[in-house]
């Protein structure tokens, strides 16, 4: 299989290719037709097998491009090592869309943050603290989004972010 038989956006693919990416891994062969389909799934796979592109790939090819200012996807994980990781991972398979994404974590300031949500997003990686927060401020509007990924949703409970996490979960829309 290829990333080809995914049936994945050519702006994507060409992305893929680029980084020399030609065959998807096992978690990526099986998540990325579920989440396409729009069913919620679980995944769980060692490190480095791909996670991150497993559901960042059905992701970007379901927002396709950049579409008011209110982010439609959101995405929580545990730390702000992740944050960036993600947001790297973006960056590289986002290349050639037009979607705009913020990273939000702690042990910053909040204000360049705050500046970007203010200017439009399509997709918020952040940390639940850290997205509390700005909610709490009024800088986040959460009507828009259909999307959301627990990422290292274990490692997340392991911390005790459940609290958090149900609170996120009562602010978003069904």
């Amino acid at each position: 299989m290829t990333f080809n038989d995914l049936q994945l956006l050519r702006n994507i693919q060409q992305a893929l290719a680029e980084e020399g990416y030609e065959v998807p891994t096992p978690i990526q062969q099986q998540a990325i037709p579920i989440i396409k389909e729009g069913i919620d799934l679980v995944g769980c796979a060692q490190t480095g097998t791909g996670k991150t592109a497993a559901y960042l790939l059905p992701l970007l090819q379901t927002l396709k491009y950049a579409q008011g200012n209110e982010a439609r996807c959101l995405i929580l994980v545990p730390t702000k090592e992740l944050v960036v990781q993600v947001e790297r991972s973006l960056a590289v398979l986002a290349t050639y869309t037009d979607l705009r994404w913020v990273a939000l974590f702690g042990g910053i300031g909040p204000k360049a943050q705050i500046e970007k949500l203010q200017s439009g997003v399509d997709l918020i990686v952040a940390t639940p603290g850290r997205f509390l927060e700005l909610y709490s401020k009024g800088e986040i509007a959460v009507k828009k989004i259909k999307h959301i990924v627990l990422d290292e949703c274990d490692r997340m409970m392991d911390m005790g972010f459940w609290p958090q996490l149900r609170e996120v979960q009562e602010k978003l829309p069904q």
